[in-house]
Formats: structure tokens, C-alpha cells, sequence
């Protein structure tokens, strides 16, 4: 048993939008999942960093998510900044129970356990230069929300463990918000999505004052889950 993190799949089974257009490592990357995900074992857990469906309904996205279900192990979906078919979280549970996925779970305003190990997170947010500063201050003010609702549903767990899909630091950009929550819950590892191609050469990897950061990318890991705990 092992838990095991990846982002941005960006499954396109039931739309016509697939990554292959970006050439390079998207090239086949569906055929990389499946084998990316080959070493896992069925009861393995994998969080999946957002951006995990192009569909922008249930109806659309429900291919996705039975090629996630044949995947080995049980899946923790947080939101992405792609996943247009996100809603609540009773009607997610509600779509996966009556389409038979029985290991995908939804991380929203909640966690998970692995062992000892509380699996927390959320979506996050960095301010967007086409958005104004009072609606970057709200919805960074909702995410940090979020994320303190996520932690505070962990208890007294042994270990918690920050998952989101954009970055909490990257190059210049810090989200004071998301970064002061996890220090008011002693978060010293979490994990993020998000950043392709070129960005990746400006993500924060590795210790910054306390918290250690890891870029879980598809792209970034060639398409196998990163190994966090046996």
C-alpha cells in the first residue's frame, strides 16, 4: 500500500480537446497514463492535482472518469483551474454513485486518511493580472477558506499532508494567504500542479522557509504518479 500524487491529466475521452496538439511529452499521453499508472496497486491511493477533466458537464466528463475508474487504486480529485465540470460536492458524489465509480473521491472542504497521514488541500489560487484586485483578494481569501476547512477536518492526525493545483510560491508570485494557513497548522510538505512546459523551470522545488514544495505535474513526471508514502 502507497500513496502516490498527479496532476493535470487533462483526460479529453469525451471531448474533442486532446493534448497530443502540444506535441513534445503530450505526444500519446493517454497510452502514458496507462502505463504511468501501471505501478500502482489496487489498493494504492493517488491524489490527482486538478485539471483531471476537459469535459464541461458530468455528462461530458463521464468517459474521463471511467477511464479513471480502470486505473489501479483509488483516486482523491481535487479542483483545477480546466475542471469546468466541478459543481457541488453532493452532486459530484451523487454523478460518480450513479455511473458505478466506486474509487474516485472528491477533496473539497474536507479529508482524507492515509494511515496516520491526513490528505488536505485545495484548488489555491495566484493573482491573475485580467482579474481585478478586489476579486484576486476574494477568491484568495475563499481558497485560503478552504484549505483551513480541509485542515481543521484532519484533527489531531499524525501528519498532514497540503495537496493544490496551482502553485502556493512561484518566482516572484507568494500567496501570503494559502502559505500563512499551513503555517497555523505546521504544514511542512505539500505538493502542486499546474505549471507546463517551459513553467517548469521556475517552480518551486524543494524547502522555502519551512515548507517543502513538489511539482506533481503530469508532464513534469512523464505521466507516472509520484511516490509519497509506502
Amino acid at each position: 500500500m502507497a500513496l502516490y500524487a498527479i496532476g493535470d491529466l487533462h483526460l479529453s475521452c469525451g471531448t474533442d480537446k486532446p493534448m497530443d496538439i502540444f506535441g513534445g511529452g503530450w505526444s500519446n499521453y493517454m497510452d502514458k497514463i496507462k502505463s504511468g499508472f501501471s505501478v500502482l496497486e489496487p489498493d494504492d491511493v493517488c491524489v490527482l492535482c486538478g485539471d483531471t477533466s476537459w469535459g464541461m458537464s458530468f455528462e461530458e466528463s463521464l468517459p474521463d472518469f471511467e477511464f479513471l475508474s480502470e486505473l489501479p487504486g483509488k483516486k482523491i480529485i481535487l479542483k483545477g483551474n480546466h475542471d469546468y465540470w466541478w459543481s457541488t460536492a453532493a452532486k459530484m458524489k451523487a454523478f460518480l454513485l450513479i455511473n458505478g465509480i466506486e474509487n474516485v473521491e472528491i477533496l473539497h472542504n474536507n479529508c482524507f486518511f492515509y494511515k496516520g497521514t491526513a490528505i488536505c488541500g485545495t484548488r489555491g489560487w495566484v493573482n491573475e493580472e485580467d482579474v481585478d484586485a478586489q476579486q484576486n483578494k476574494k477568491i484568495m481569501t475563499r481558497e485560503a477558506g478552504r484549505l483551513r476547512a480541509s485542515l481543521l477536518a484532519a484533527g489531531d492526525a499524525d501528519e498532514k499532508f497540503c495537496f493544490f493545483h496551482y502553485p502556493p510560491r512561484f518566482r516572484s508570485l507568494i500567496c501570503h494567504e494559502i502559505i500563512a494557513v499551513m503555517n497555523e497548522f505546521n504544514i511542512s510538505k505539500c505538493w502542486y500542479g499546474h505549471l507546463h512546459s517551459q513553467g517548469h523551470k521556475y517552480a518551486a522545488i524543494g524547502e522555502f522557509d519551512g515548507i517543502t514544495y513538489g511539482l506533481i505535474a503530469a508532464d513534469f513526471l512523464d505521466f507516472t504518479p509520484h511516490k509519497i508514502l509506502e
